[in-house]
């Protein structure tokens, strides 16, 4: 799916393809110059996630939002071991030697979220700066997991099943996206029906749904379990870690409070794994959706933050 609208902005929406890592990913970008910034979407989404900040973010910078591995027009490898944060980092390195840059801004929500912090840890002299929606570092969620949290997150354990999780959200003709974009918001009408049949379009695209699906099946037990990779962040001095590896870039964490998935409490303490200048914006009455929900607050967040020296 390229040719969505973008009605939220003047500036142009150009797509293309690029071959990182191995594989071949469709992105949008808009504006030009030498700063390129990367948006990495989430779960259920796709590029059109940021059509909002593609649109503002290239008055100013160079703005790339793929589709991630597995999702819409990119490519979408068979295995579930084809998706572990450590390749999808991979992907988001292939994407700025694509564009022959040294360094880029990542800016990640939900699994992209995921995705940003692996890349920041492993390669921090690829990264300019870091900003992360709703979804804190590994180590941080995994201090502060509650009982109340691993209900939240009851769907991360459902969709280890095979087959049966791809058959719940494709029946009736995805009808629940209708709920998750349209119901579980903290702001009621960021989601038009239109915005829900092109992410009921992209995710039906061949192999979509699996593809998305399989991000979870094959990251989160590791997660979970805090194996040491890139997605794991420990703060200096944690009882039983000898080796401090904290975030090292200029860090920007958003949140909003009113996420079906994630409790306030579980993002605590985000500071203390992040080794370099940090700030943190919270949106009280926004939802899980924040860059969709919040769109004004959080251009405005991400805009001074890349922004500044």
């Amino acid at each position: 799916m390229e040719s969505v609208p973008a009605n939220t902005s003047e500036m142009e929406i150009r797509h293309g393809y690029a071959q990182a890592n191995g594989i071949r990913l469709h992105y949008a970008e808009s504006g030009s110059g030498d700063d390129l910034v990367i948006l990495l979407h989430g779960f259920p989404e796709f590029w059109y996630s940021w059509r909002h900040q593609l649109s503002a973010l290239g008055k100013q910078f160079h703005v790339v939002a793929p589709d991630m591995r597995g999702y819409n027009l990119s490519e979408k490898p068979p295995r579930v071991e084809d998706y572990s944060t450590d390749l999808l980092a991979g992907d988001v390195i292939g994407l700025i030697d694509h564009f022959g840059a040294k360094k880029a801004a990542i800016v990640g929500h939900d699994w992209g979220a995921g995705v940003a912090w692996a890349v920041a840890q492993k390669y921090p002299e690829r990264v300019s700066k870091l900003a992360v929606l709703q979804v804190p570092p590994a180590a941080a969620w995994r201090a502060n997991l509650s009982f109340g949290q691993l209900l939240r997150c009851w769907y991360m354990f459902f969709f280890q099943l095979p087959r049966v999780p791809e058959w719940a959200i494709r029946r009736n003709s995805f009808r629940g996206l209708d709920r998750v974009f349209k119901e579980k918001v903290g702001r009621l009408g960021s989601f038009t029906d239109d915005d829900v049949e092109i992410y009921r379009e992209a995710l039906g695209q061949p192999g979509a749904l699996t593809s998305a699906i399989n991000y979870y099946r094959a990251n989160v037990f590791r997660i979970m379990r805090g194996s040491k990779t890139a997605a794991t962040t420990e703060p200096s001095g944690e009882k039983g870690k000898g080796k401090d590896r904290r975030i090292r870039v200029p860090t920007l964490f958003i949140f909003g409070e009113q996420d079906i998935a994630i409790l306030p409490q579980t993002v605590r303490g985000v500071e203390n794994y992040i080794d370099a200048p940090y700030r943190e914006v919270r949106i009280p009455d926004s939802g899980h959706w924040v860059q969709n929900e919040a769109v004004e607050e959080v251009n405005s967040a991400l805009m001074e933050f890349l922004d500044s020296a």
